[in-house]
């Protein structure tokens, strides 16, 4: 990830909303990610790393973050996205003024090099549980969430679908995540990205589905195919 976490993190000091901080774990890397992180928290003592000694995996590093946190809000970015200047001045205030526990933003795709491909992701409205079983549109890298209104999260153990099962999670509470229609993040694709990787995303998805939701199959199928004609429409 050291090709990209530079400007993941540049993305966040060049926030217009300054009241931030950055928590960074290291999920046991082997390159030079580490050696980056620890020049920007020299600079700037807003930006607060951990270094795991051992390979864990996406959920239990991401709640090891989650754990680290002081504030109230919490918003996820992963470490080859972008978020735009303004992203969290105006997602706060849109969050703050209308007391929301949850929302989500449009968001658009940029390559390796950092070059937008013209392609936006938009919202689709605010989403209840039943809406997004049938259309997993949030991206996570636009997410923001007030814990003082949803409680606590916790990222559950799946292994691409960690981020799904999680706002399900949140919605299924009877929350909606309210959708902010302005691009706010730059989305990175890459061709081995572990997203990218279609058919364990799709299993993993079904897993959700099947034992965190305890669908039955027959709305598993429906829930699935729902899924697979969004996924497809969003890449046409």
């Amino acid at each position: 990830m050291e090709k990209f976490i530079a400007s993941s993190i540049q993305s966040v000091c060049n926030q217009t909303f300054s009241h931030w901080e950055l928590l960074i774990v290291d999920d046991a890397s082997t390159d030079k990610t580490a050696e980056i992180v620890q020049r920007f928290q020299e600079a700037d003592s807003r930006i607060h790393f951990a270094a795991k000694s051992m390979h864990t995996g996406i959920a239990t590093t991401r709640n090891q973050a989650i754990g680290m946190a002081k504030g109230q809000y919490l918003a996820f970015l992963d470490a080859d996205d972008v978020w735009h200047p303004d992203k969290l001045e105006k997602q706060f205030d849109f969050m703050k003024t209308r007391n929301i526990g949850f929302s989500y933003s449009a968001y658009n795709w940029i390559d390796e090099a950092g070059n937008e491909l013209g392609k936006t992701i938009p919202t689709t409205g605010d989403l209840n549980y039943n809406d997004y079983l049938h259309n997993t549109i949030i991206g996570c890298s636009t997410v923001m969430v007030n814990t003082n209104i949803t409680g606590l999260i916790s990222i559950p153990e799946f292994r691409t679908s960690e981020d799904t099962a999680t706002w399900l999670n949140i919605l299924k509470k009877g929350f909606l995540a309210y959708a902010f229609p302005e691009v706010l993040v730059s989305y990175r694709i890459r061709e081995k990205s572990a997203s990218s990787n279609k058919i364990k995303a799709a299993h993993d998805l079904w897993k959700v589905y099947r034992q965190q939701e305890k669908l039955s199959l027959f709305q598993t199928l429906s829930c699935f195919c729902s899924y697979a004609y969004h996924a497809i429409k969003k890449r046409l």
